[in-house]
């Protein structure tokens, strides 16, 4: 009969042993991400590492800029687009695998808390009004100015609007948290950002402007594995994790809208 000792020994040799193989399963992963899915992504990669044993490192940054990234040869196991202009080249050169839509998103706007300059989209383009609104090739820009050429359409503000509301922008940002980040520091009147933007610490002083949903625009986000990918198999299992139904609790916490 073994001796107790000899039992707890083997016991601890069993869990060290155990332990030993789960970290030698796990690996590192690198994660490219548009700079509007920090705080989702932020959770999500922590349940993901708690789930499977991986370490995931994110890059966030404007879609764009990460495009040009991968393109100049940076390395990233898994790329999360905020539109499918900056994915579908990377597609098309090979350097990324075909992606699959896993959220949306709609536009707002927002403006300092307590501010009184603006209550309205028609105040957008009172003379002197200090806007902010991400750069044209940033994907929330691009969604900014289809919301504008949306508002001309329609007439309701009259035909000029957006050459008004243009004329008032004093800074175009290169993602679009930064564009947030000015009107949270009293830098801006009013700005241009994703719904998901205004997050529970930017709340505390920001308030939003309605939009009616006529002008809104819906973003669509890719997500895919890079061809190049250290760990491909790990960056596949953070794809079919943030599909997943606990990946798109998480998404739908931080604001975001189911795919489809």
């Amino acid at each position: 009969m073994t001796p107790p000792p000899l039992k707890s020994a083997l016991g601890a040799l069993l869990l060290c042993a155990l332990s030993v193989s789960s970290v030698a399963g796990a690996e590192r992963l690198t994660v490219f991400a548009a700079a509007s899915l920090t705080d989702a992504f932020s959770e999500l990669g922590r349940a993901f590492d708690a789930r499977t044993g991986h370490t995931t490192t994110f890059q966030f940054a404007g879609s764009q800029t990460l495009r040009t990234q991968l393109q100049n040869g940076a390395r990233a196991d898994v790329f999360a687009s905020a539109n499918s202009a900056q994915f579908t080249p990377l597609v098309q050169a090979g350097l990324i695998g075909p992606g699959q839509n896993f959220v949306r998103n709609r536009l707002t706007v927002i403006a300092p808390k307590n501010s009184p300059r603006v209550g309205t989209l028609a105040d957008l383009v009172r003379p002197g009004l200090k806007l902010v609104i991400a750069d044209a090739a940033v994907p929330a820009g691009e969604y900014t100015r289809r919301m504008l050429a949306a508002i001309d359409r329609a007439g309701t503000y009259g035909p000029d609007f957006s050459a008004l509301f243009l004329k008032n922008v004093v800074s175009q940002e290169p993602n679009v948290r930064q564009v947030a980040l000015k009107v949270q520091l009293g830098e801006a009147d009013a700005a241009v950002v994703y719904s998901t933007d205004v997050t529970p610490a930017l709340k505390e002083s920001v308030r939003v402007v309605p939009l009616p949903s006529r002008f809104n625009q819906t973003a669509a986000y890719p997500i895919g594995v890079v061809d190049r990918a250290g760990s491909p198999q790990a960056a596949r299992s953070f794809v079919q994790y943030v599909l997943s139904a606990q990946g798109q609790k998480i998404m739908r916490k931080w604001g975001f809208l189911s795919p489809q």
